[in-house]
């Protein structure tokens, strides 16, 4: 018995001499020959210094504290070779990327842009914020109240039909007029009811953001778009107001020799109302140029004041709201909306 011991020690110590020859005659110069050599010896399930390490027992008692030590001594030697071979295989493709001929000509990277709605976009939203405007947005999907009934909107309007609007739940359903906003005007009703909660005005804020009709497509119009919303409501706010701050808009988009005209008009929001043109030079048309809409403002309904807390009596406000790709088209001489959303490359590059 005691011969077949000791013959099962000498078995283990015999491996444990195989073992630090295999370790340090492996070759190591592959990803592959690294990734074999650490499961030949590390693997928790099949590798060798694991059979070792189950072997101690078979060792004799005074034996077995220097054995464990031998196999973690030729444990950390493998861990050793392995990050030794990976770190010289990772330098020598450093050493291949560095061998690169400098001296050839660089390839240019392509240089992106912003969108020309974006940048429209961007340079509104400074206007009106460096005349104290905050800058709010507010959800794209609506319910009716605030699209149209805190609107002044009346039942019969012809914008709450489905010819005119995208609607998620129609009217009289369990989910009464779920719709796709039509404009941004329902974040103003949104702001004034936040601000009565708060307290009470002054509210001054433009609303940037992207609206839904249901248009038929062509050069001039399309089934989403861009708008901008002010609003300023306050004690003594005037028509007068609203023209001091549309004016020094168009002087900062169109130049400071812009011609400008108020024409009245009708939204069921604002009254009185009026749409805004600028004068657009054009010496191939008759008179050497024609009138073109930018936006449309008035001074806040009683009504829409009213049906959000505020009082009428006490406070009066102006809005307004503008196409941001109207704007955009104006200022960059694009003649088709189409090409804003085709995202054609040779278009983009021009706002570089």
């Amino acid at each position: 018995m005691g011969e077949q011991t000791s013959s099962v020690a000498e078995a283990a110590l015999a491996a444990l001499v195989h073992l630090k020859e295999d370790i340090e005659g492996a070759l190591l110069d592959t990803a592959e020959g690294i990734n074999e050599y650490r499961i030949r010896h590390l693997s928790r399930k099949q590798g060798q210094i694991t059979a070792l390490l189950k072997r101690i027992p078979d060792v004799a008692p005074e034996d077995r504290k220097r054995f464990g030590l031998e196999i973690n001594a030729a444990k950390d030697r493998v861990e050793a070779r392995i990050e030794e071979a990976t770190a010289a295989i990772t330098g020598a493709g450093t050493a291949s990327a560095a061998s690169v001929d400098l001296t050839l000509p660089g390839r240019t990277q392509a240089q992106g842009s912003l969108h020309p709605i974006t940048q429209a976009r961007r340079l509104i939203t400074r206007v009106f914020e460096n005349y104290g405007f905050d800058v709010a947005e507010g959800p794209e999907i609506e319910d009716d109240w605030h699209n149209f009934s805190a609107l002044n909107f009346p039942p019969d309007h012809p914008a709450r039909d489905m010819q005119d609007t995208f609607f998620i739940e129609e009217p009289g359903t369990e989910h009464d007029g779920i719709l796709l906003r039509t404009h941004t005007s329902p974040v103003q009703i949104r702001i004034m009811e936040e601000a009565m909660k708060e307290g009470e005005p002054p509210i001054r804020v433009i609303v940037p953001g992207r609206v839904y009709r249901n248009e038929a497509i062509s050069y001039k119009s399309y089934c989403l778009f861009h708008q901008v919303e002010g609003l300023y409501v306050d004690e003594g706010v005037t028509m007068a107001d609203l023209k001091q701050i549309l004016h020094a808009f168009a002087r900062t988009m169109f130049g400071e020799d812009v011609r400008m005209r108020f024409r009245p008009s009708f939204f069921p929001f604002t009254e009185p109302s009026a749409e805004v043109d600028i004068w657009w030079k054009d010496e191939d048309l008759p008179g050497g140029g024609r009138w073109m809409e930018i936006l449309g403002c008035g001074m806040v309904d009683p009504n829409v004041l009213e049906g959000v807390g505020i009082d009428s009596e006490k406070y009066t406000g102006y809005a307004f709201g503008m196409g941001i790709e109207r704007i955009a088209m104006l200022r960059y001489g694009i003649e088709d909306i189409r090409t804003l959303y085709e995202n054609d490359v040779r278009f983009l590059e021009q706002f570089s």
